[in-house]
């Protein structure tokens, strides 16, 4: 059967989001294989971010015009799913002027504890407004319908304009849009009750650092690890001093797969991109330097307050 060929000839221009289901590897190829060649073909970029089997298989496939794909392990550029966003933005900004670029991305791979699985539902949500509709962006996101939940999919259709199964390709009426009111409005699990607390006013900051210091390692947390996520509850606690009402209280726990710190205090983010796309020069790039130093980090924010949590894995 051949799949998706004939769809991806049908090029409208600007900006497009599409899910793509498939059952099973064969299905998975055939979906995606006319998409890269038909992009090679015509000399158009094209970006593929998969798991290492998936790539290694797909090199395979596409033999001598994989050396005009670019490749990149989603494990390692999208291991904290709030990063890929900034590669597709990198990938768009290095060919601008180019007539069509096409990228493939599955965040969704083995492993995926069920809070990286929540974020990438909001990272597929914040791609909708990611990129200017104008931006000749052909995003295509595997679904895996044998080893991916109901709920998963069901999400997937939720967040995204477009949907791609089988011999058929088209909008998808299940589609909600990112209230941009509230992009951070989805509460997260009640932190544990008897997590290690510490509230912070302006001076404690040092305090503060050594407090994660001693938890970290009580933990067992290696030293990189820890000293990336001390810096990082430093970025957060220094925002809430500085925009969340001039104080805050950290939590910090282990959940059994990373040690985690969550700051809260009086601030309310709104921005849908923040710490997702490098910071403008004259602009606070916490969050920003957060994302790269911690293995995820979780946001909700409403006008009552808002709680920052970063996860550092064992």
């Amino acid at each position: 059967m051949s799949v998706l060929l004939e769809p991806v000839m049908e090029d409208v221009g600007g900006y497009r989001h599409e899910a793509f289901l498939y059952s099973g590897l064969a299905e998975f190829l055939a979906g995606t294989m006319p998409f890269i060649r038909h992009a090679v073909d015509a000399g158009d970029p094209v970006l593929v971010m998969l798991n290492g089997p998936k790539t290694d298989v797909l090199r395979r496939e596409l033999g001598a015009a994989a050396e005009h794909v670019t490749f990149a392990d989603i494990a390692d550029v999208g291991g904290n799913p709030a990063r890929i966003i900034a590669v597709w933005w990198r990938f768009a900004a290095a060919h601008a002027g180019a007539a069509r670029l096409w990228g493939i991305g599955e965040p969704l791979f083995p492993g995926r504890s069920t809070a990286e699985i929540a974020e990438i539902k909001l990272y597929e949500a914040l791609l909708n407004v990611a990129f200017d509709a104008s931006t000749p962006l052909w995003l295509l996101c595997p679904y895996d319908l044998e080893t991916l939940g109901a709920d998963v999919i069901e999400d997937a259709q939720r967040t995204h304009p477009f949907l791609a199964r089988g011999d058929e390709r088209r909008a998808c009426d299940t589609f909600r849009p990112l209230d941009l009111a509230a992009p951070y409005a989805q509460p997260l699990p009640a932190p544990p009750a008897d997590a290690a607390r510490m509230s912070f006013a302006p001076g404690m900051l040092g305090r503060l650092r050594a407090f994660v210091t001693e938890q970290a390692q009580d933990a067992g947390l290696d030293r990189r690890s820890a000293t990336s996520l001390v810096s990082a509850v430093n970025e957060i606690a220094t925002n809430s001093l500085k925009h969340g009402g001039g104080s805050g209280e950290l939590r910090i726990w282990s959940d059994g797969r990373s040690l985690v710190c969550e700051v809260s205090d009086h601030g309310h983010l709104t921005a849908p991109l923040i710490g997702r796309l490098p910071p403008a020069p004259d602009a606070g790039a916490g969050l920003w330097l957060t994302n790269q130093l911690c293995d995820l980090v979780q946001i909700y924010s409403t006008p009552e307050g808002t709680a920052i949590r970063l996860h550092q894995n064992f």
